[in-house]
């Protein structure tokens, strides 16, 4: 979202594109916030020369102490991006621009159910809660708001980055590496550190507005305003907010139950037109749960800073965020609830969210000969999940008490609220770190840097059951409300402490070791180590290498959220992994997560300012925590009923109901190659065109299969499609960025790999089709499944700028021009028809093509 005014990039230039704009200047270093304690000066390396592309050469503080380091020279691949390409990507929110920016990073295309209203990002392939987020440097509190239901992000309670002000961020340093011996729990894929601005001066301003051009909907627009002032004269505050909108997109679906006709066999439970006498005329289409949600957001963040004595700086942060969202559920036939919606209707998930977090911190030098950095965080997110536009059939029964104790209404019968509360969650972290380093040298003769620290973190989370209406005989239709029983409050203290000394045996060798001792309060102990170092053969020539251990605990939802799913012929529920409903299915105590990763490369420059990057890594992920013990028929209904769940089993297809839980469910392997190149072609008086191309190349595989207590399973071919084959083998983005006078174009062109998914067969597939190795019904099995390859897709991204002085630029831009989507799934695989496109693929977006238009100002 801001515009880039210098043509030859030098290091002045990428400060200034790092910020909100590129002619803002750099803040004068008395009023900078002052160098993270775990940046510590070391001695220079050679190198080899590098010029300054979208933020290889900014000093980066990720996955190292040393304060002196640029990407280009570290030891474990670190890659920044700069708020000018994040602003280029023509994305208005952060998850989505990172996705169009970078190849290690992908978003699935349609989260399903309250999953579609949080933002969570794969690294790697792996969930999103593997992926360790930071905000300068500290440890960022999750969303309460979690993946509940089937697919890759299953129970990811992940950072909701778009719950950070985009025009915030400086730039964001990304470490693809595993990096728990300096970070903790959740550093196995990666980490992502967010760089904010701190400048004590200027005022950025923009405003963007899109849609998609082919479908005419989906639209969006974004205000912004930034800017700083001094705070005396050695201090700063620096002021960010905006105001988010879009509306719905909508896929062009044709529901099964409303077309009047369907195949021979077919499962016609539910269907309306043509079956139900005295049927109304409903289009086909009314169906709308192919469809984004409709969120409205609103950010605000502040950085300050002060000298308060010669050798102690304060500073600290604020940011918050309210978002009010709304996803479409599936439609409802007029024969659910004829009294209120003689038309069918389509319940719709609401969100009402707070997010907030707060950093005060105290810096200095020379404490016995120490720098050091104290500091507290403390972050929340709040959600309260609700369900409109619905209907609780059970109690619009006039006999709705007439069954048993569990199908009894408080509430009474013969009538039912339209509008409920279903839950609401919270989720929290106070996180304390303690920070010092020191730089001497060894035997005189080899430099070191040497930072300890501790830290400790109160994890927190809550769950509230929803109004009586949302969860009783049988719940709100689309989302039914979570129960007393399912509700409750839950904490752990994590305590925790490091050491890492980095040396230079010989000048042109860097190498690091640390480590890291953890005491859950829950789980126990856990130590973990790494070892990285770096050898430069020549100035245009190094080769690195990493091996480390990690490990991630298993969050506080993961052990024991569950709900209940209600859809119109179906439901799932999930129980908590130590109750005895989930239990009676095999289920064992989680352990944590564990991994040892090992990546190794080159850094080389074979032609003068032609810069090349590649990786290979491998990580070896054992005890991985996903959904396990997924059960079908009466042993479903068996244990959900045991939760205090009352179902609608009359609607119902028994087959179609299943019960699962979050279980330790595989061992796997990820190997990839990452590969990042960029070259800066000079054209002289005909402007210059700076090249870059990144691909990621990733596959994961399957080394063991957990079990369950009764040594069943705990995964089937679906369940290990989400593990291992959802992701894309590769990606590969290639950017052209053309300036000349005045004109600035940027032209992208990405490739998204294969994925596969298995996929259940739905309600147009055969009865008399059955599952070869049961002989069961092959439809809504659980056994057997049908396998969908999401084909390779190239996107197109174009925008065009003008700078028409100083203070104003303008753009207009088309990404995914040719309106590419992903490939649509065929009849018997489509939920009712309705579902167009596999959502669990973490490949192309279903929105299609986006048009935009933006403007820049900056005084």
């Amino acid at each position: 979202m801001f515009p880039v005014r210098s043509l030859c990039l030098t290091t002045t230039a990428l400060l200034a594109i790092s910020s909100s704009f590129a002619h803002a200047k750099p803040a004068p270093s008395s009023n900078k916030r002052p160098t993270p304690a775990k940046a510590v000066t070391a001695p220079q390396k050679p190198r080899p020369h590098a010029i300054q592309n979208g933020g290889s050469e900014v000093m980066i503080i990720t996955g190292t102490h040393a304060s002196n380091r640029h990407a280009r020279e570290s030891t474990s691949p670190i890659s920044v991006v700069s708020a000018a390409t994040l602003r280029r990507s023509g994305q208005m929110n952060l998850a989505d621009a990172l996705t169009k920016t970078y190849t290690s990073i992908n978003v699935a295309a349609k989260g399903s159910d309250t999953a579609s209203l949080t933002s969570s990002i794969q690294m790697r392939g792996l969930n999103p809660n593997q992926v360790l987020i930071l905000v300068d440097g500290k440890r960022r509190h999750v969303t309460g708001n979690i993946v509940q239901n089937s697919g890759p992000q299953f129970g990811a309670t992940p950072v909701d980055l778009n719950m950070i002000p985009a025009n915030m961020i400086d730039h964001i340093e990304v470490l693809e590496d595993g990096a728990a011996a300096m970070y903790g729990s959740d550093a196995i894929a990666g980490v992502v550190n967010i760089i904010t601005k701190k400048q004590d001066h200027g005022l950025n301003m923009s405003a963007q507005t899109g849609a998609n051009a082919y479908n005419g909907d989906g639209w969006q627009y974004q205000v912004n305003a930034d800017g700083g002032m001094k705070l005396g004269t050695d201090g700063y505050l620096h002021l960010s907010g905006q105001v988010y909108h879009t509306d719905h997109f909508f896929g062009d679906a044709k529901d099964h139950r409303l077309l009047g006709y369907w195949p021979t066999g077919a499962n016609t439970n539910g269907y309306y037109t043509g079956v139900v006498a005295n049927a109304i005329k409903v289009p086909t289409n009314s169906n709308k749960i192919t469809s984004t949600p409709e969120e409205t957001r609103e950010n605000l963040g502040i950085d300050f800073g002060k000298k308060i004595a010669e050798n102690v700086d304060f500073y600290g942060q604020i940011t918050y965020a309210h978002r009010h969202a709304e996803a479409i559920q599936n439609y409802r036939v007029p024969s659910i609830a004829p009294t209120l919606y003689p038309y069918g209707f389509s319940p719709t998930e609401t969100i009402e969210e707070n997010d907030y977090a707060a950093t005060l911190g105290l810096k200095g030098q020379n404490l016995f000969g120490f720098d050091w950095d104290l500091s507290t965080v403390y972050g929340a997110d709040e959600d309260t999940i609700g369900t409109k536009n619905t209907v609780n059939t059970g109690m619009l029964s006039k006999n709705c008490n007439n069954g048993n104790v569990a199908n009894i209404s408080s509430l009474g019968c013969g009538w039912s609220p339209t509008d409920v509360r279903a839950l609401s969650y919270r989720s929290a972290q106070w996180t304390n770190n303690l920070d010092l380093r020191r730089h001497f040298t060894l035997m005189n003769s080899v430099p070191v840097v040497f930072a300890f620290g501790g830290e400790h973190h109160l994890d927190m989370y809550q769950i509230t059951a929803g109004n009586p209406a949302s969860y009783e005989v049988g719940g709100t239709q689309g989302y039914a409300g979570l129960r007393p029983q399912s509700a409750g409050n839950w904490s752990r203290d994590v305590w925790a402490g490091y050491a890492d000394a980095d040396f230079h045996p010989l000048k042109q060798w860097d190498l690091d070791f640390a480590g890291r001792v953890e005491h859950y309060t829950d789980f126990g102990n856990t130590q973990n180590g790494k070892v990285s170092t770096r050898y430069d053969v020549t100035p245009r020539l190094a080769v690195r290498g990493t091996i480390s251990t990690g490990f991630r605990a298993p969050t506080l939802a993961e052990q024991h959220y569950s709900t209940m799913n209600v859809n119109p012929t179906q439901a799932s529920g999930l129980l908590p992994v130590n109750s005895s409903a989930a239990r009676l299915l095999g289920a064992s105590p989680l352990k944590p997560e564990r991994d040892v990763s090992a990546s190794g490369g080159i850094v080389t420059e074979p032609l003068k300012g032609w810069h090349v990057e590649a990786d290979v890594y491998q990580i070896n992920l054992r005890d991985r925590i996903a959904q396990g013990g997924t059960t079908k028929g009466q042993a479903a209904v068996n244990a959900i009923q045991a939760m205090g769940y009352a179902l609608p089993l009359g609607s119902m297809d028994i087959s179609n109901i299943s019960a699962y839980y979050f279980g330790n469910v595989a061992s796997t392997r990820t190997q990839g190659l990452d590969i990042k190149t960029d070259y800066m072609l000079r054209l002289h008086k005909y402007g210059n065109v700076m090249l870059t191309a990144s691909l990621d190349l990733n596959r994961t595989r399957l080394h063991h299969a957990g079990t369950d207590s009764n040594g069943q399973s705990l995964l089937n071919a679906q369940t290990v499609g989400y593990l291992t084959t959802s992701y894309p083998r590769s990606k590969l983005i290639l950017n052209a960025y053309y300036t000349v006078g005045s004109w600035d174009v940027n032209l992208r062109q990405t490739r998204y790999g294969q994925t596969t998914d298995m996929m259940t067969y739905q309600d147009w597939t055969p009865a008399s089709a059955t599952c070869g190795a049961t002989g069961k019904a092959l439809r809504y099995s659980n056994t057997c499944f049908a396998q969908f390859n999401n084909t390779p897709r190239w996107l197109t991204d174009l925008e065009v700028g003008y700078r028409a002085d100083e203070h104003w630029h303008f753009a207009v831009g088309a990404n995914n021009i040719f309106n590419i989507r992903p490939r649509k799934l065929p009849q018997v695989l489509s939920q009712y028809g309705a579902a167009l496109y596999d959502t669990s693929s973490a490949q192309v977006p279903m929105a299609g093509g986006y048009y935009y238009g933006r403007i820049n100002a900056t005084f």
